[in-house]
């Protein structure tokens, strides 16, 4: 079964560190509520994640960069890094005959390329040769090229599509851990996006 996908809210800091005379003194900005516990440091991983793919991420990536919004934004503006999402397409459900069917829309980063399914953490013959060719396609065979993969907040497809891109031989991979919840944190702009047709549905 594929996982859910669903979007992840961010939520400004609501309380600050103070430091008196050698102490740190949490002040607490929300009515005196105690201030909330800090995410788990998650340990990057030794191979590919296999499964339970929409939780807390590595702050690191092995052999790649890692950008926030702020990053992502930079290398958009400069308009040389190739965006690329990787969030999964939701299976079809299986509905009543006639029934019309319409899958949600995706709002993505402009000018972005959505190749997805290829962050599981196996890929079949057919999915890894597609995502070989998508990358030196959309590179242009320049393994040196800036390439931003992303998904959406806590997704662990991107940070395993950036693994793979490293260990292709892509010299400048760019991981962006906040993806699309980040980017429309910040009110960036977006359009609507297709996926790219997968193997499966080429009949490659």
């Amino acid at each position: 079964m594929r996982p859910s996908f669903g979007r992840a809210v961010r939520l400004r800091p609501t309380s600050a560190i103070v430091i008196v005379g050698g102490l740190a003194l949490a002040l607490v900005l929300a009515g005196g509520q105690a201030p909330a516990a800090a995410e788990p440091v998650v340990s990057e991983p030794s191979d590919y994640r296999l499964d339970n793919y929409r939780a807390p991420v590595p702050a690191t990536l092995a052999g790649a960069r890692v950008v926030d919004t702020a990053g992502a934004k930079a290398l958009f503006d400069a308009g040389r890094a190739v965006f690329i999402d990787v969030l999964p397409v939701p299976p079809k459900p299986k509905l009543p005959p006639g029934t019309i069917y319409r899958q949600k829309p995706r709002f993505d980063i402009p000018g972005s390329v959505w190749l997805p399914d290829v962050g599981y953490g196996r890929l079949n013959a057919s999915m890894d040769g597609w995502f070989r060719d998508s990358l030196a396609r959309l590179t242009a065979g320049d393994r040196a090229r800036d390439i931003v993969i992303y998904c959406l907040a806590d997704c662990w497809m991107s940070w395993n599509a950036a693994r793979r891109a490293v260990a292709w031989g892509y010299t400048s991979v760019i991981w962006y851990p906040e993806g699309t919840d980040g980017w429309a944190f910040e009110d960036l702009p977006l359009e609507r996006r297709d996926p790219e047709p997968r193997p499966e549905e080429t009949g490659g």
